[in-house]
Formats: structure tokens, sequence, C-alpha cells
């Protein structure tokens, strides 16, 4: 019988009484870029049913297989087993940890290439993140005259390098650090103009994704709870207020391709601000139609209220790849 222990961050299998292989728990969401194999083992790459990734679809994101993982154990829906093994550079990771090794310090750290802070700055397509959610609150209260009908929502701001989380956190919180209990989290104290923007672009505050994204990310920042959404919201207002978001609104219920949205960064922000850019996607369930989820920016260089985010993309290193290459713009609504 096998039976499984969580201890730390750490899942480790236990057969009898002596210890097997070693995985690592991770989160977020698994990017194809290209069709890989998606095996049940690592070792003998045995797979049955011979699943594929498909190119541009995202996957629940489940481990690595350890601390500086060669492959990732992701969440194939339809596959016999539906947990299977793909190597690591057939796509990205959004939303969770590309890297699980915890960083001491209380501040986004430098790269070692430019000595500035690195961030990674989410962006949702709320209509398409609903298809997938529709039992969450935000979800069901969605309606075509609200704010995230027809302008990005508000994801996270990410500190980096990956496996930078939950700094100086206790230990209690960590554990409560799951969607389920992310209303026993400490509430995000912020001043009612703030608080009441973050309500309108962030509708996951409805489920106290703030609580989330402040004890896992924030906490990182170097900042108050205040700066840090008060950053945040001054970089949402740029986005949504360019081009980028004009290209959206005018492509609902079209597709739109990855090189259009940079081309529109491109645009809004300077030639090379797309190279920035990264495009995940989901599947909506019910229909099988590729849609496009988020949105994520690379961003280099200390972020305060006057920082313009052309300044923070162009001193970021160029994203190598775009991602999913065509989507869907989502309609609000469960279509």
């Amino acid at each position: 019988m096998r039976v499984w222990v969580l201890w730390g961050s750490m899942v480790l299998a236990l057969a009898g009484a002596g210890a097997a292989n070693a995985d690592v728990k991770m989160s977020g969401t698994f990017v194809a870029d290209s069709a890989c194999p998606a095996t049940q083992a690592i070792k003998s790459g045995k797979n049955p049913g011979n699943i594929s990734t498909e190119t541009g679809k995202s996957y629940e994101l489940l481990a690595g297989n350890k601390d500086e993982p060669t492959h990732y154990l992701i969440q194939v829906p339809g596959a016999d087993p539906e947990r299977r093994w793909v190597k690591i550079n057939c796509g990205h990771v959004t939303g969770g940890s590309a890297a699980t090794t915890p960083a001491p310090a209380g501040q986004a750290k430098p790269s070692s290439a430019s000595g500035k802070p690195e961030y990674v700055f989410a962006l949702s397509w709320q209509p398409a993140f609903c298809e997938t959610k529709a039992s969450k609150p935000e979800c069901k209260a969605q309606n075509p005259t609200e704010f995230d009908a027809s302008h990005f929502t508000l994801h996270g701001l990410w500190p980096q390098p990956n496996g930078n989380f939950y700094c100086q956190v206790p230990a209690s919180d960590k554990a409560n650090d799951n969607p389920a209990h992310w209303g026993d989290l400490p509430p995000v104290k912020l001043d009612a103009n703030t608080r009441a923007e973050l309500d309108q672009v962030m509708p996951g505050t409805a489920s106290k994704l703030e609580r989330h994204e402040w004890i896992k990310h924030g906490t990182c920042y170097g900042k108050s709870q205040q700066e840090y959404f008060s950053d945040a919201l001054n970089l949402m207002r740029a986005v949504n207020a360019s081009a980028v978001r004009d290209l959206f609104t005018k492509n609902i219920g079209k597709q739109l391709t990855s090189d259009e949205i940079r081309s529109a960064f491109n645009a809004a922000f300077g030639a090379g601000a797309g190279d920035r850019v990264r495009v995940s996607c989901l599947v909506d369930p019910s229909s099988g139609r590729r849609l496009i989820g988020e949105i994520t920016l690379g961003l280099s260089g200390p972020i305060g209220p006057d920082s313009r985010l052309a300044d923070l993309l162009m001193a970021s290193a160029p994203t190598a790849k775009a991602g999913c290459p065509k989507g869907t713009v989502d309609a609000i609504g469960f279509q």
C-alpha cells in the first residue's frame, strides 16, 4: 500500500517503512509550447494511450521530479492515468512555481545580469478564466456592464526569480494558502480608494485572491500591502488605457494570435515591448475552444508610483517564446 505524506513543500511517497522517490509539490499552470510525450513514468517512458501535450494548451501543474526539475507532473484530462510527466522544455509555467527553492530575502531579488529587481506581471482575461471556474463567486456574478467584461484584470505582480515565495510567512498561513482556505488568511489592509479599485480590477477578491497574492508574492516585494497593490494597480491602468486593450475589445468572440498581441504592445509601449510578452491559453471544458486566458509581462527595475510600464518592459530581458500561438477572446458570460 502506498501512502502519500505531505511534509513542507515535499510530497514523499512511502512504501512500507522505507522512503521511495521524492517529488516536489508545485502549483500553477503548465502551458505546452510544443507537442511532447506525456508519460506515466520518466525512466521507462511508459505512455498508455500514446498521450502528447497539445501546443498552446494549459494543464494543471502538480509537481516537479526534484528541486531543480527536469520533468513536470501535470494533469491531462481524459488520459488514463491522468497524471503524466513531461520535460520542462516542452512548455512554460504561469501563475505558480517553476522552481521551489524558497528565497530568504523579503524583496525582489536583483538579477545577476542587470542588478535590478525583476518581476512577472500577470494579466487575466476574466471571461476566459470563468469558463473553467464557473463555481467561483466572481464568475457567478459576471455581468456585461461590469469592468471585467471589457478590461484586463489583475492576477498578480510576482517578484522573481521563480521560487521567491512566502517571505517570512508563518507556517500556519502557508498551510492555509489554497483556494479553499484563502478566507482564513489574514485580511489585506488598504485605504478605501485602493480597496475599491482593487475590488474592480481584481474580481478574484470575491474569493480572497488578494490575500493569497500578498502571502505568496507580496511578502517578497519589500514594501507594504498598500504600496504593493497600489503599484500593481498603476501598471494595470497603463495596460487598460492602451492599444492592447483596444485590440481585445474589438476582437471579442474572435481569434487573436500571439504575434498580433505582441505587435499591440509594441504600438503601445515602444518597439521591442512585445518581446517581453507571453500569452497563455486555456481550453473551455464545455466547448473545447482554446481561449486566451492570461498575458504575462517581464518587468525589470524598481517599481514605484511614478514608474512607466514602457520603461519597466524595456529594461527586462526578452522572452524567448510567445507562448500560445492563437486563441479566442472570450465574451463575458458562460458560452
